[in-house]
């Protein structure tokens, strides 16, 4: 995967508050990048030191093999919840509805930054390549 993809979604899942979410196809379309299976897939390589709970499934469901560990993490930063945990830590989904994050303009601005970035690098990386082939 690209460095400056994985950078990118770290830095938007980064600005992701406690007792907040986005789903991972929340995080691609922020980025005008990838999909949700590349977002997962960061995180999942590249997720140290990030707030990963706070990233779900589109229905709800934490992270897969991490649900009790995130249950921990909901319940500590009031991130609403239905459902009852079961023994292996699944049986409950956070409410994404009322639980999901909306940036803020400041928020925006740093995105906005992040997908130049993403986007210049992209083009960049283009010319060069077509500089290198002439």
């Amino acid at each position: 995967m690209r460095d400056e993809y994985v950078e990118a979604v770290r830095s938007v899942v980064a600005l992701i508050p406690a007792g907040r979410v986005l789903s991972y196809g929340d995080v691609a379309e922020i980025l005008h990048a990838g999909g949700p299976r590349q977002v997962g897939a960061v995180l999942s390589g590249s997720g140290a030191g990030l707030p990963w709970w706070r990233v779900i499934r589109a229905g709800g469901e934490p992270p897969r093999c991490h649900e009790k560990r995130a249950l921990d993490h909901y319940r500590s930063e009031g991130t609403p919840l239905s459902g009852k945990p079961d023994d292996d830590g699944g049986g409950y989904r956070v409410r994404i509805g009322p639980a999901r994050w909306f940036p803020s303009e400041g928020d925006w601005t740093v995105i906005e930054s992040v997908r130049a970035e993403l986007a210049g690098r992209e083009t960049g990386m283009s010319a060069g390549h077509d500089e290198v082939e002439a």
